[in-house]
């Protein structure tokens, strides 16, 4: 499974790291566990739909961080990707906490995937 990310992403991520420090090393063991299993998982992770595109889009809501420790089971972060199962490929879109902002960014996923 080939993953790749867009400058978007790695902005997010670098953005992140100043307040979360263990957030990229929290970021591989969910690269990890999505090339074994990329498909949406209900509860932790579920498609958006409704965006007019025919790529797979799905959201993941469960990240365990290390940085968070002792604050719950839903960490708060949301990490947005593309799947695309014919290719065996992921697309890392965004990654944002909660706490920032309620939902992901529709036009960036739009933006990228007509």
């Amino acid at each position: 499974m080939q993953v790749e990310r867009l400058p978007e992403y790695d902005k997010d991520l670098k953005r992140l790291l100043k307040k979360y420090r263990t957030l990229e090393v929290d970021m591989e063991d969910v690269v990890k566990v999505l090339k074994i299993k990329p498909d949406a998982r209900p509860p932790f992770s579920y498609r958006i739909d409704g965006l007019g595109i025919t790529t797979c889009v799905i959201k993941v809501k469960k990240i365990a961080s290390d940085s968070l420790k002792g604050r719950g089971s839903n960490s708060g972060f949301r990490l947005v990707y593309a799947y695309f199962q014919s290719e065996k490929r992921i697309v890392l879109v965004e990654l944002y906490h909660k706490n920032e902002k309620e939902n992901e960014d529709r036009q960036r996923i739009i933006g990228n995937f007509t």
